[in-house]
């Protein structure tokens, strides 16, 4: 009987210790559960706010000190986020006065680029030249190798050399200088550079578009109207071409669309193929409504997007600066500007933060290097509204 006793405490021992082993594992293992799920729910937490924080860094790491360096630059003055740049280093270092010009940031310079290529002036078709000197020399043939014939005993005679003409376009500087509030500019909400660059963007397509059209070469680009008109029949180099309409003022009454066939075939078969008629909208107005002897409109509108309308097949660009139609003007050019006319800039712009001259007000000044000049006068010819 004792026997039988002391086996059954036996047993109640071991099944004890089994459940005390049994609920501590059972509690270790808990215990794994509730850290794991705390961890869980940290991660899930992280990345809920990672998912709701505004997307201030979405642009390429590499832009990210540019954007935030010259928006203090320009906010506060602050440079030693521009010092401390090294892609543009070797560039401030050459480029920059020592009064704190800066260049502008590679996003920033992209903008004033794009709004310039898409302003309606003579850039979008001229040859545009990026230069690192204080001018462009162009040189032009613009006279044949002379040629004759000989038989097999005669004695070749000499014959005419080409002559190579050299035209210089020296480059002026292009500013503007918009201003703000300084507590504009401390407003973080405003964008800074997008305002910049539309507002220089503005200034200098407009002044460039005049000056390739008008200007005189004096401090600025020399324009295609600045040079001397003289018919066509007597063209020599240095001047350019005109064919008249054979009314003062006006088309013809007969047959106005003669004038528009005259000007197209005044310019030589080789500049044809890349030529561009270049008028105002005014003129534009008038030369839409001219139809040939069968009646169809000379003037086509694309259905393309982004393609200029067509005048007897040629593209037509809009631009304003052209003058308008009225006696003795040349208010229509056509011709191939790529030859033609050249744009010389060197690539750089510079912005100049100045906060005293105009307290309490930030003066914003950019400067650009740009010039202009015909470069082959065969290339480009003029219609004159006159009577010869």
């Amino acid at each position: 009987m004792h026997d039988i006793d002391t086996k059954s405490g036996a047993q109640a021992r071991d099944v004890k210790a089994a459940m005390t082993g049994f609920l501590s594992e059972f509690k270790n293992f808990q215990s794994d559960i509730q850290t794991k799920l705390i961890e869980q729910e940290s991660r899930l937490n992280m990345m809920q706010t990672k998912s709701s924080r505004p997307a201030l860094s979405s642009a390429a790491e590499v832009e990210v000190p540019h954007q935030k360096a010259f928006a203090a630059y320009l906010r506060s003055g602050d440079d030693d986020g521009l010092r401390s740049l090294g892609v543009e280093e070797k560039g401030m270092s050459t480029q920059v006065s020592a009064e704190g010009g800066y260049l502008v940031d590679p996003q920033t310079s992209a903008t004033v680029h794009g709004v310039l290529l898409g302003a309606a002036s003579l850039r979008s078709v001229a040859n545009v030249v990026n230069v690192e000197a204080s001018a462009f020399d162009v040189l032009v043939d613009h006279n044949d190798t002379g040629a004759g014939w000989s038989d097999e005993t005669a004695n070749a005679g000499e014959t005419g050399a080409p002559q190579l003409e050299r035209i210089s376009i020296p480059l002026h500087e292009l500013s503007a200088m918009p201003k703000a509030s300084q507590r504009l500019l401390d407003d973080s909400a405003f964008d800074v550079e997008g305002w910049l660059a539309n507002r220089i963007a503005d200034k200098f397509a407009r002044a460039e578009s005049v000056s390739f059209i008008a200007g005189d070469g004096v401090g600025k680009p020399r324009g295609i109207m600045s040079y001397t008109a003289v018919a066509n029949d007597v063209w020599a180099w240095g001047n350019l071409g005109y064919v008249a309409t054979g009314t003062n003022g006006d088309f013809s009454i007969a047959d106005p669309a003669d004038a528009i066939v005259d000007l197209v075939y005044s310019l030589g078969a080789q500049y044809r193929a890349n030529a561009t008629f270049v008028m105002n909208s005014k003129t534009a107005g008038a030369v839409r409504k001219m139809k040939d002897a069968d009646g169809r409109f000379l003037w086509s509108d694309t259905l393309a997007a982004g393609e200029p309308a067509r005048l007897m097949g040629y593209p037509v660009l809009i631009c304003e600066d052209m003058p308008d139609i009225a006696a003795g003007t040349t208010a229509i050019a056509f011709g191939d500007f790529s030859n033609g006319y050249t744009i010389a800039e060197r690539p750089d712009m510079r912005i100049l933060r100045d906060p005293f001259s105009a307290k309490p007000n930030v003066q914003f000044f950019a400067t650009k290097r740009v010039g202009g000049d015909v470069s082959d006068f065969a290339a480009i010819k003029l219609l004159k509204f006159a009577a010869s």
